[in-house]
């Protein structure tokens, strides 16, 4: 007579709990990699932004040092469109002591109209060239 033993049941598989927690590690890895790159092309706007503003207050620098006019003293405001797009800048010239001949000039540069946050500033230095 053979006595019939069940065997053991050996299925190999995962249980419910340790695909839960798998799952939710997979979760907060994908939401950690998602915010990551966010801020990443948040960063990389605000860099192309910041670069462009740059060129356009050298742009607005070399106009005048190579220009037929003398900034008068003062503040005024101006705007220069650049990779399509407006700019808005502010230029504050400023008598200096050791000579008439040369006024500082420093340009503001906004991505907004009400001129609001600054992205970059440039100060440079204009001769009064002579007229012929």
């Amino acid at each position: 007579m053979t006595c019939n033993t069940p065997e053991k049941n050996s299925d190999k598989g995962f249980t419910l709990i340790e695909v839960l927690i798998a799952l939710a590690v997979i979760a907060i890895s994908l939401g950690a990699i998602l915010n990551t790159s966010g801020s990443q092309a948040r960063q990389a706007t605000y860099l192309k932004q910041k670069s462009i503003a740059h060129w356009v207050a050298m742009n607005e620098m070399t106009r005048l040092q190579v220009g037929n006019s003398f900034p008068s003293v003062g503040d005024e405001k101006g705007s220069t469109e650049m990779a399509n797009y407006e700019w808005f800048w502010t230029r504050t010239t400023k008598k200096l002591a050791i000579t008439k001949e040369v006024r500082e000039v420093s340009f503001q540069i906004y991505a907004d109209k009400q001129r609001k946050n600054k992205l970059t500033q440039l100060t440079g230095n204009v001769r009064n060239a002579p007229r012929n």
